[in-house]
């Protein structure tokens, strides 16, 4: 049973960033303790393809008509910290629909739902660590943390990999959105891999006269890794 890297510091946000004010309340009073890496956090995390439907993966296809909105191809690859492809890992998305609104009984934000969008979905990666969805580009939205808060268009992405302790939560943004500057979240994390956080544009991806493409490769643990962005 091989031992996993730890992910160095200054890659992930701190616990608490008090422009985020959420962390104010829930960042930890006591320095964290470090747990040893036992049997249960090296096991090997295993999902059956028998867990998906045929549309799980395409996010406008899980209703009886189409949902409003632009769509969009969301592709990417699934490594670890050695660079090697995470095979036959679950990654699940959830997001809101065009208008900024999710699916949720909590969510009271003044726009309309889209009743053929619920926003989440989920796939496996194939040999090669690759995944895709296709969904519609999510809307901006406000939310309560600061006087004319708004949220970055963003998706939001939970991965296991091929051990358990390879758990990340993270989030998906775009490339030139003027709300990442303004975003508490998003600043939060160090400068210096935040924009592993956001997609780029490629035109590859792109399904000509249906759907514009984004790549957004994740990088589970290790001094390359994806933030933790929950």
């Amino acid at each position: 049973m091989r031992a996993l890297k730890r992910t160095p510091p200054g890659i992930h946000p701190e616990y608490l960033s008090p422009e985020y004010r959420s962390t104010r309340e829930r960042a930890p009073a006591q320095p964290l303790v470090a747990l040893d890496q036992g049997k249960d956090e090296l096991a090997v995390a295993e999902f059956s393809p028998s867990i998906l439907l045929p549309q799980d993966a395409d996010l406008t296809r899980q209703s009886s008509a189409e949902p409003l909105g632009q769509r969009i191809v969301v592709a990417g690859r699934v490594i670890d910290e050695d660079g090697k492809p995470v095979r036959n890992s679950l990654v699940e998305i959830w997001q809101c629909n065009a208008a900024g609104r999710y699916h949720h009984a909590k969510d009271q934000h003044d726009a309309p739902l889209d009743p053929h969008f619920r926003g989440m979905g989920k796939a496996l990666t194939d040999d090669a660590g690759n995944y895709r969805f296709v969904t519609i580009r999510p809307g901006a939205y406000p939310w309560r943390n600061h006087a004319n808060a708004w949220r970055p268009a963003h998706i939001h992405f939970s991965l296991f990999g091929n051990a358990y302790a390879q758990r990340l939560v993270t989030q998906m943004y775009f490339p030139g959105d003027p709300l990442l500057p303004l975003d508490p979240i998003y600043q939060s994390v160090p400068e210096r891999t935040r924009g592993r956080l956001v997609s780029a544009f490629d035109l590859d991806l792109t399904v000509e006269g249906i759907a514009l493409g984004y790549r957004f490769d994740i990088v589970l643990r290790g001094r390359e890794a994806t933030p933790v962005v929950p």
